[in-house]
C-alpha cells in the first residue's frame, strides 16, 4: 500500500471497515428474513407449533453463539487446564432445567398437552458410543450443538464436519444391529421410579456436589474461581460474548419451551440420521426402512414424513439460521476458507466419530446429556461417564496430530 500522509491510510481503513460493516448488515438482514419467512411458511404448512419451534431453534442458535456456550471446549478446559467455568455453566443449566422439567414430567402434561422425557436404555453401547463421541468432539473441535451453531456462524471447518457427522450417524444407523443387541438395561426414569420430590432432591444434590467439587478444584489450582457472570456488560451486548450464566438460563428456558411445544425435549442428532438415511434411499443405495435402527416405532414414523414436518430437522436448521443472525449482528461473520491439512483431517475424522458415537449412545451432548438428565433419565448420567474419558483420549490425539496448532 502506498502511503501519502496519514489521511489516505485512515481513509482506506475506514473504507475497509465500512465494507465489512455492510457485509455484516447484509448477513444479519438475510438471517432475520430467513427466520421470519421460515416461521410464517412452516406455520402455514404444518401448524403454528412447528413455526414456533423454528423460532425456538433460532433463539437457541443465537444464544449458543453469543455466549459461546460450548461442551467440547468446556471439557477441554476442565481436563487440560482445570478451569471449570464452562462445566459449572453446564451444571447451572442442568439444575435450572431439572426444576422446570421434573414437575411437568411428573404431571405428564403442560397446560393439557401431553409431554414425555428422553428416557433411553443404558448399556454397553451407551458407554462405548459416548466414549467415541467424546473423542470425536475434541478432534473436530465441537460437539453436536457446537457443530451446528459454528457452522451456521460461518466456520468453514464445521461446514466440513457437519456432513461428516451426517455420514457417521448414517453409518451408525446402518450398522445398528451390530451393537444394538449388546447388553443393556431398560430406560430408567428417576421421576417415575422414585417420585417427584425424591428425584428432584437427589438430582439437585448431585449437581450441587459436582459444582462444589469443581469450584474447589479450580480454586486450589488457580487461587480463584472464574465467575459465571463474566462478560462485556450491557453496553457491549453485540460486540462481546454474553456471560455464561445468561446462556445457562436461556438454554434451560428454551429447552423447557421445546418440551411444551413439541411434547418432548430438545434433540439434535436424530435429524442427522434421518437426512443421511433419506439420502441413501433417494440414491437407491439401500432401503433404510429395513435397518434395525429404524425399526424402533418412534423413529420409523420419521422416515415417511416430510423433512420440513420433522421437529428436529426444523429446529436444527433454525438453530443454524439463529447463529448466522448472531454472527452478523456481532460483526463476526468472516469465514476463513484456507485450512491446514490437519484441520481438514480433524473435521472429517472428528465428524465421522461424532456421528457414529451419537448413534451408538442414543444421543449427543444435547439429547442424551442435557435433555436426558433434565428428563430424569439414568442414561444421561451414564453418557457423561463415557464422554469425559473419551474427551481425555481425544485431547491426547489432538496434541499428537498437531490439531492444537491448527
Amino acid at each position: 500500500m502506498i502511503r501519502v500522509g496519514g489521511r489516505l491510510v485512515l481513509g482506506e481503513r475506514r473504507g475497509e471497515g465500512a465494507t465489512r460493516l455492510g457485509r455484516h448488515i447484509w448477513v444479519a438482514g438475510a438471517a432475520a428474513l430467513l427466520l421470519m419467512a421460515g416461521t410464517v411458511g412452516l406455520a402455514q404448512a404444518s401448524g403454528w407449533r412447528l413455526g414456533a419451534l423454528w423460532l425456538v431453534g433460532g433463539a437457541l442458535g443465537l444464544v449458543l453463539y453469543r455466549t459461546m456456550f460450548g461442551f467440547a471446549s468446556a471439557f477441554r478446559a476442565l481436563l487440560n487446564e482445570r478451569r471449570t467455568i464452562g462445566f459449572r455453566a453446564q451444571l447451572l443449566m442442568l439444575a435450572l432445567a431439572v426444576l422446570l422439567f421434573f414437575p411437568a414430567l411428573a404431571a405428564g402434561e403442560i397446560l393439557g398437552s401431553p409431554v414425555r422425557g428422553f428416557i433411553f436404555p443404558v448399556g454397553v453401547a451407551t458407554l462405548i458410543g459416548a466414549f467415541v463421541f467424546g473423542i470425536g468432539m475434541q478432534i473436530a473441535g465441537g460437539c453436536a450443538s457446537g457443530t451446528l451453531y459454528t457452522a451456521g456462524g460461518g466456520n468453514p471447518k464445521m461446514l466440513i464436519a457437519l456432513p461428516c457427522f451426517v455420514i457417521g450417524m448414517t453409518a451408525g444407523a446402518y450398522s445398528a444391529e451390530l451393537w444394538g443387541r449388546l447388553p443393556a438395561l431398560p430406560g430408567l426414569s428417576l421421576v417415575a421410579e422414585f417420585g417427584l420430590w425424591p428425584a428432584l432432591a437427589v438430582t439437585l444434590g448431585v449437581l450441587a456436589a459436582l459444582w462444589i467439587a469443581a469450584a474447589g478444584h479450580e480454586r486450589k489450582r488457580h487461587g480463584r474461581v472464574q465467575p459465571l457472570l463474566l462478560g462485556g456488560g450491557p453496553h457491549r451486548l453485540l460486540s462481546h460474548p454474553w456471560p455464561l450464566a445468561w446462556g445457562a438460563l436461556a438454554l434451560a428456558l428454551l429447552n423447557a419451551l421445546t418440551l411444551c411445544l413439541a411434547g418432548r425435549p430438545w434433540g439434535i442428532t436424530a435429524a442427522l440420521a434421518l437426512w443421511g438415511s433419506r439420502t441413501v434411499d433417494r440414491l437407491g443405495l439401500d432401503d433404510p426402512v429395513f435397518w434395525f435402527y429404524w425399526e424402533e416405532p418412534t423413529r420409523a414414523e420419521a422416515l415417511h414424513r416430510s423433512l420440513l414436518g420433522d421437529v428436529t430437522t426444523v429446529m436444527d436448521l433454525g438453530l443454524m439460521a439463529g447463529a448466522l443472525l448472531a454472527a452478523g449482528l456481532a460483526g463476526r461473520f468472516a469465514p476463513r476458507w484456507r485450512m491446514a491439512p490437519r484441520e481438514l483431517a480433524g473435521a472429517v475424522i472428528g465428524g465421522l466419530l461424532l456421528g457414529y458415537g451419537a448413534a451408538m449412545a442414543s444421543g449427543c451432548n444435547i439429547s442424551a446429556y442435557f435433555s436426558g438428565i433434565a428428563s430424569g433419565s439414568l442414561h444421561g448420567w451414564v453418557w457423561i461417564v463415557g464422554a469425559l474419558p473419551g474427551s481425555a483420549a481425544g485431547l491426547v490425539l489432538r496434541r499428537r496430530f498437531g490439531l492444537d496448532r491448527g
